[in-house]
């Protein structure tokens, strides 16, 4: 007597209904291989939903068994009696065209997450969630396939949609994983390359929404918003020296300085409609450059994938899929394994800030302010149209803070640059009175987010000592550059904001003015040992019409190649790191436009060629003398001569090492006026030779100097043992060491 028999189905009329309409939240509870009975004999009944099939077959080994359709939409069965235990199959799905294949059935496998991922998730301690959620490459039971899981608590059915099932969400339902509010599914068959979202349909009115993947590891090129499975574990690193070294190369008291790039414009190809280098053509190109520069580390503006490129990447969706415009992963990979071969790190702008509202993305993800808060007293960022993470939420962080970790971990960045500190601190960041809600104390502070960068910094150096952490941050908020155990948020390093501004707006000053301004310059060391500082000129400093780096100084060309010689030379000899935006260094005439190459034939030209020469002196300079990066942070590194002479804005100081006897003199004339016989202090008697100055006619300069050095005249003066009589260019920097 055979074991096959036909019959009607033996599920519920309404979980059929539930499941063909696509709102059915339990697909496994229907799908797949169940227990069933059926004209009073148990058995094992397969039950498939093909909407697209004419006709499906259940294929065990050899044999073939035809399934009963069920449901007119496409719901089948085949009732096997008097089996007990579970069994392996396909399906044959036959068209209506008559065209056939066969799948795996991906409702016969097992869940993908374990309870142990569950109970982490849900504590808000799971580290590794970018290994579990989103698309991974997986193998059950000897099937090959992509293992998918999702966090949507308030859905009420989520599916995987793409062309392997012709984005029909009802054909793909996940699993539900009970009150964690994860959903997942291991679909056999997918691989590498195939794209793919997850359609959510809520509990909320029935909204339903077809979402990127917040996890996903890669993505399509803009227009397009789908995400697509990716292994990012096969690449081999050759970078072991670098990092094993690291320690030391990003030690504080090592030499930093940073060459800030926008990939998507730091050079394009217009004889191919101006398009982009991509990853590894800059691997090729950028970064020998920046390395014969003599930068040490590359910031690259963000490189999250986003959808509108005049965000520059600060509007990120996907926030662990590098952007697809420059190639995929593996070449971003390639990318930063051959900064790391040349000796260069890489930091990376992150944004935790904010995210924008593009329906594909993270708001309103699941019918509900997930990631972002109701109240857009809260959730809303007015300057810039974006939406506010909701750091209170477990979740949230832990997705954020994943963010951070994976970057590091499966991409080897050696720093995170937090972008917008400042918004994330105060409740009343660019709002009026009546905008904003007080914490819990009736206080300004975002007592959420103070806990989620604290807990960000924590965990990246506990993880990871040796990277390093910046803060973009404008306001005086003390400890932001101090351990999070006596108080502060534990950055290793803050922008210094006030000093880039009061800097450029002392430099934008005629010289005949700048002697009523000269506090402006001094002001900066009364504050500059609080925090671990990086001195910016960032791409901030050159867009929205506040004019390029050298269109903001002062006089004719000769006078703002002077000034722009002098203040970067000022800005490496001032205690900190620092900063350079790309462009600068050659001194670009136009403002930064995202949309364009850097002017680079400028550099046909002598006077940028020399001030770009000066640039890559500066950072050799920096390197060569410990004295000029090994003490930046503590104010036995660094001794004013005389801040005080503002009848001729010249301004004199030393730089010690942490040996106290290494130290440098620098003297600056901030105006065009050469002086002759200028008389410093200096710490010891000897011979101080030259080791830079800016008027050098290598740099363009008129070559005014002191013949390479002078020797110290036999007198006391200004409280030092002995007393240099140096002619002093006009606007220039010039740096001595006895020897």
């Amino acid at each position: 007597m055979s074991d096959l028999n036909q019959f009607s189905s033996t599920a519920a009329p309404e979980a059929l209904s539930a499941l063909v309409g696509g709102f059915h939240g339990s697909p496994f509870d229907v799908l797949g291989i169940h227990p069933a009975e059926s004209e009073g004999k148990a058995g094992l009944v397969v039950r498939a939903f093909q909407p697209q099939a004419k006709a499906v077959a259940v294929v065990v080994g050899k044999k073939r068994h035809s399934m009963q359709r069920v449901h007119q939409d496409g719901v089948f069965e085949m009732f096997f009696a008097r089996r007990k235990n579970a069994f392996a199959y396909q399906l044959e799905i036959t068209l209506f065209d008559d065209r056939t294949y066969q799948i795996e059935d991906p409702y016969r496998f097992d869940p993908v997450l374990s309870d142990y991922d569950m109970h982490l998730f849900q504590e808000g301690t799971h580290m590794r969630l970018y290994e579990k959620f989103g698309a991974h490459l997986a193998t059950q039971a000897d099937v090959s396939g992509v293992a998918f899981a999702l966090w949507a608590p308030n859905a009420e059915r989520v599916s995987v949609i793409g062309d392997f099932n012709e984005w029909d969400g009802r054909r793909l339902p996940m699993r539900s994983r009970g009150d964690s509010g994860i959903w997942e599914l291991f679909v056999p068959n997918l691989t590498v390359g195939d794209c793919y979202k997850f359609e959510i349909r809520s509990r909320n009115q029935g909204y339903i929404v077809k979402k990127s993947d917040p996890y996903a590891f890669a993505a399509e090129l803009r227009p397009r918003t789908g995400s697509v499975v990716a292994n990012i574990d096969t690449y081999a690193w050759q970078d072991a020296d670098w990092m094993e070294n690291r320690k030391t190369t990003q030690s504080l008291n090592a030499p930093i300085s940073v060459y800030e790039v926008h990939l998507g414009s730091w050079r394009r190809i217009p004889e191919d409609h101006n398009r982009w280098l991509t990853y590894r053509e800059l691997a090729d190109t950028l970064i020998p450059y920046v390395k014969e520069m003599g930068f040490t580390h590359l910031e690259l503006m963000p490189i999250t994938e986003h959808p509108f490129d005049g965000s520059w990447g600060y509007q990120a969706v996907n926030y662990f899929a590098p952007t697809s415009r420059f190639g995929a992963p593996a070449d971003f990979q390639y990318f930063v394994d051959a900064c790391h071969q040349a000796g260069l790190g890489v930091i990376l702008d992150w944004v935790p800030a904010h995210f924008p509202k593009d329906e594909h993305g993270l708001s309103y993800f699941d019918g509900t302010h997930l990631y972002e808060h109701a109240d857009p007293r809260l959730g809303e960022h007015q300057d810039w149209g974006t939406l506010i993470f909701n750091y209170g939420r477990n979740e949230v962080q832990e997705f954020l803070l994943n963010s951070a970790l994976f970057w590091l971990d499966k991409y080897h960045i050696d720093g995170i640059r937090v972008d917008a500190v400042a918004s994330m601190l105060y409740l009343d960041y660019s709002r009026e009175a009546g905008q904003w809600l007080p914490n819990e104390y009736g206080g300004r502070e975002n007592l959420e987010a103070i806990a989620f960068l604290k807990r960000f910094n924590e965990l990246v150096h506990l993880d990871f000592p040796d990277v390093l952490t910046f803060a973009e941050e404008s306001t005086s908020w003390p400890g932001v550059s101090r351990p999070t155990y006596v108080g502060g948020l534990g950055f290793d390093l803050k922008w210094n904001m006030g000093w880039m501004h009061d800097t450029l707006q002392y430099f934008g000053n005629d010289p005949v003015h700048r002697s009523y301004h000269q506090g402006m310059l001094t002001f900066s060391l009364l504050y500059a040992f609080t925090e671990n500082f990086i001195l910016p000129f960032s791409h901030d400093e050159v867009v929205h019409g506040k004019g390029s780096m050298i269109d903001r100084m002062p006089g004719d060309l000769w006078q703002k190649m002077a000034n722009l010689r002098l203040l970067y030379s000022y800005m490496y000899c001032h205690p900190g790191k620092n900063l350079l935006f790309m462009g600068c260094e050659f001194g670009q005439f136009a403002e930064w436009n995202f949309e364009q190459s850097l002017d680079w034939n400028l550099l046909e030209h002598a006077p940028h060629q020399q001030l770009q020469r000066l640039i890559t002196d500066l950072n050799h300079l920096q390197r060569e003398q410990p004295a000029l990066h090994e003490v930046d942070f503590e104010s036995h590194g660094f001794e004013w001569i005389d801040m005080h002479d503002v009848g001729n804005s010249v301004l004199s100081f030393v730089r010690r090492a942490k040996d106290s006897a290494d130290f440098v003199v620098t003297v600056c004339n901030l105006t065009p006026v050469p002086r002759e016989n200028y008389r410093i202090g200096v710490p010891e008697a000897g011979h101080y030779t030259e080791l830079l100055n800016s008027d050098s006619e290598r740099y363009g300069g008129a070559n005014i100097g002191n013949y390479g050095g002078q020797t110290t005249l036999d007198q006391a003066w200004q409280g030092r043992p002995a007393c240099l009589e140096l002619t002093l260019p006009p606007l220039s920097v010039i740096v001595l060491k006895r020897t």
